[in-house]
């Protein structure tokens, strides 16, 4: 038989997981911005267009997910 999450409970743990993405785009994007600091900018650039495209997979998610709206 299996459990039933309460939607608090679910909504917490997608806290979880959701944060793991911010976490992880935020790292590429500083990255990047080494990388543009130390080598060449179109390097740099590309992890930082990367470490976007990661936050704006997290935004999508968020809107879809709980359905906020704009």
């Amino acid at each position: 038989m299996k459990r039933r999450l309460s939607e608090q409970q679910e909504f917490e743990i997608m806290k979880i997981v959701l944060d793991k993405f911010l976490w992880l785009g935020f790292g590429i994007m500083a990255y990047g911005l080494y990388l543009m600091y130390t080598s060449t900018i179109p390097l740099g650039l590309s992890w930082m267009i990367a470490g976007a495209i990661i936050l704006l997979i997290f935004t999508w998610i968020i809107v879809k997910q709980y359905e906020i709206i704009r």
